[in-house]
């Protein structure tokens, strides 16, 4: 089952003509049953068999026109095209009626998906021909953002469907030697100057439309990512918020009085709540860093046993100087059980925060640098975790606006630069937001696990394989033992 995100005329109907043609010719091949929402499109793709099958010099008929009785809408007779190789198997095109596929095994290409009329239908009809060994292409332009080819990719990208997921835009067809085919074909001399100024007739010729057509951008609403009911609904009122914030002065403050003030206030608000983390669950967290206009937010969280993750309490600071994060930070590492894994944010000054974490846990901390590739992976499966009730999170109505702040921009959601909340000296950017989706984000990483033991006089001097065998430490792929 492969699903792909693609731009217009990027010759992929092309290339899956000449894989049917290929498959179908072979005698361990198949039938192929294409399906395109129009008669023009099942009429050109039989046509390119044909072409790829003389190409090949495979022994194949010409093209035969059939008409399936009572098959279409209402009973209607249906017309479809079809070409037959000497392997006895067939290339046939069909009309988008899920039924037309009932009874029939192979490989089903439904060909620009998000045009058809009852794709959900025909998808559920696609997927009996897995069970003996079938195969399903779902490929497709983006037809806005809320037609249920999107929801499928959306699906597939957050890891709730087990298919493969491909994504073709316009640039990178281009990198790959489109318009250099195109040169080929009308007889043109290729240059890079003459690609360029294509690339910008086409931009020109979409319009406002190009996102979607070339670039695999769905068409957006605008609206929340995250409802309100939906982030509600995995809210805990016994979860707290813990905040610590500090007017300018504390800065000039004696590097000691800086450091036992937060101590105190470390041991008063954190340690209470970090005793009460489970010691057999494994543990992490996901920070987002700001320093005098937005918040640094650590979210802790915890693996239950069922899978699901949950993040018993926040920190967020105000205003608090560097030196004195990295104090709060390494003070609740440092007591969180089965640290397995953290993800920070890295930019501008984030970046120092990470490294000084990655020098002190190692690669159990990655820093990461947010961007657009790094939220349209990672937000799809952060939704997911929501819409399965497999998070809770903290009862807050400033989280509950993070989390809202996030917004679709170009297909992709993520915190606008203009999505600002709160009032002067408490201004806010969608930071708890981002905080719990690296937070969620590192606790789907490999985690390594570094362990040791005391060695006794009895262990050293025994042969290596009694030693493996009676501590039970060494040997094991997943973990690192330390003698």
């Amino acid at each position: 089952m492969k699903v792909c995100e693609k731009s217009r005329r990027v010759g992929l109907s092309w290339g899956e003509a000449s894989d049917a043609a290929l498959h179908a010719a072979a005698q361990a091949g198949d039938d192929v049953w294409y399906i395109g929402y129009n008669q023009d499109m099942a009429r050109e793709f039989i046509d390119d068999c044909a072409f790829w099958a003389r190409a090949y010099q495979l022994a194949a008929d010409a093209m035969q026109e059939d008409v399936f009785e009572g098959e279409g809408l209402e009973g209607r007779d249906i017309l479809v095209y079809r070409i037959k190789f000497a392997s006895g198997n067939t290339v046939t095109a069909l009309s988008s009626r899920p039924a037309n596929l009932r009874g029939k095994q192979g490989i089903v290409i439904i060909d620009e998906a998000a045009f058809h009329p009852d794709l959900p239908g025909l998808i559920k009809a696609a997927m009996a021909l897995l069970m003996w060994g079938g195969k399903v292409r779902i490929i497709s332009t983006h037809n806005g953002d809320d037609n249920f080819f999107n929801e499928l990719v959306q699906d597939v990208r957050a890891g709730k469907k087990p298919y493969g997921l491909h994504r073709i835009t316009f640039d990178e067809a281009l990198a790959q030697g489109l318009y250099q085919r195109i040169c080929l074909r009308l007889g043109r001399e290729w240059t890079p100057a003459g690609e360029a100024e294509w690339r910008g007739e086409m931009l020109n010729l979409y319009g406002d439309d190009a996102d979607e057509e070339l670039h695999c951008i769905p068409r957006a609403g605008g609206g929340a990512y995250l409802s309100r009911a939906l982030i509600e609904a995995r809210m805990e009122s016994d979860y707290p918020v813990l905040r610590l914030a500090f007017d300018d002065d504390f800065t000039r403050w004696e590097q000691h009085l800086r450091e036992a003030e937060v101590r105190d206030w470390c041991e008063r608000e954190l340690l209470p709540v970090l005793e009460q983390l489970d010691i057999r669950r494994a543990h992490g967290f996901g920070e987002d860093f700001g320093r005098t206009v937005d918040l640094t937010v650590i979210a802790p969280y915890e693996e239950a046993l069922d899978l699901s993750r949950h993040f018993p309490f926040l920190v967020e600071l105000r205003n608090v100087p560097f030196e004195q994060q990295k104090q709060v930070l390494f003070y609740i590492c440092d007591r969180l059980p089965r640290f397995m894994a953290g993800a920070m944010d890295a930019r501008g000054n984030g970046q120092y925060l990470a490294e000084v974490a990655r020098q002190r846990y190692g690669e159990k901390v990655e820093a990461v640098m947010l961007s657009t590739e790094w939220y349209r992976e990672q937000m799809p499966p952060f939704r997911a975790a929501f819409q399965d009730a497999e998070i809770s999170l903290p009862k807050d109505a400033e989280v509950l606006e993070d989390l809202r702040a996030f917004r679709m921009d170009k297909g992709i959601a993520k915190i606008p630069d203009t999505a600002r909340s709160g009032s002067k000296g408490n201004q806010r950017h969608g930071d708890a937001g981002v905080a719990l989706a690296l937070g969620h984000y590192a606790s789907r990483q490999e985690a390594i696990v570094y362990e040791s033991h005391r060695v006794t006089r009895q262990d050293r001097d025994a042969d290596p394989h009694e030693r493996t065998v009676r501590t039970g430490n060494v040997g094991f792929g997943l973990r690192k033992g330390a003698w």
